[in-house]
């Protein structure tokens, strides 16, 4: 009996991005595939951004298909590609927390925008994924009252709102001491495994990259250097890829 075959949920082909004459990305292929962590690594400059906002359709492709759930995204209509979005959660490097609001509200924002639930429902599944963050004790504290952790926890906790299918987080674990981010890593671990997300994580933080990725995806120059697992990309020969695990920075 034939083993299926794992389909892709995101699927890029030929993506190339420009900003004027400047090429950022150039005929970039590559697979993301379901329930996985798929780590972007690279130096400053190289396009992780660049293409994280090609699959938000932030930025208009050059050229190139990007397809999410089978759907090429530059093609489709706008009220489509929201539906889409609306499957796809974002963690911000800064968490982008509204500091005039208090955290449930923050939490509740999504909800808000994109449902007609009613007050009580919005109450009850912000309340969930507060505890599913560790964090029910401070929906009515302010963002300013959270320290760092706690900031990235909510903003998860907001980010997991709508229960999406794809998770995106920028530099999660950016300006965390190793304790806390150790932490953070285990909770989007769990979070993979309790929501059955595909998660596809920015970072260049060693230690987390040891933790959650499954597959790395490795660019320089606007191109994929290294594709593959973890153990792979540690045994790698290309002179980048060791630097990076032997070094552990750039």
């Amino acid at each position: 009996m034939k083993k299926k075959v794992k389909e892709a949920i995101i699927s890029v082909r030929n993506l190339t991005a420009k900003f004027g004459e400047k090429t950022i990305l150039e005929k970039i292929d590559l697979d993301i595939f379901p329930e996985e962590i798929t780590v972007i690594l690279g130096n400053s400059g190289c396009g992780k951004t660049t293409f994280i906002k090609n699959i938000l359709r932030l930025y208009q492709p050059h050229s190139g298909e990007i397809k999410v759930f089978g759907r090429d995204v530059a093609q489709i209509e706008e009220s489509e590609f929201n539906q889409i979005l609306q499957k796809i959660g974002m963690l911000f490097q800064n968490g982008a927390l509204l500091n005039s609001m208090n955290v449930f509200d923050n939490i509740a924002i999504p909800l808000e925008q994109h449902t007609n639930l009613p007050k009580s429902i919005i109450e009850k599944m912000v309340n969930v994924k507060l505890q599913l963050v560790n964090l029910e004790n401070v929906r009515e504290m302010m963002p300013a009252e959270l320290s760092g952790g706690m900031k990235k926890r909510a903003a998860l906790a907001r980010s997991i709102i709508l229960d999406p299918t794809i998770l995106v987080c920028d530099e999660p674990s950016a300006g965390l001491d190793p304790i806390t981010s150790a932490a953070l890593d285990e909770l989007i671990l769990n979070l993979r495994k309790l929501l059955k997300m595909t998660i596809v994580v920015v970072t260049h933080e060693l230690a987390s990259i040891h933790r959650i990725a499954d597959r790395i995806i490795f660019l320089d120059d606007g191109k994929i250097l290294f594709s593959g697992n973890l153990d792979d990309a540690k045994k790698s020969e290309i002179e980048a890829v060791q630097n990076f695990f032997e070094v552990g920075s750039f």
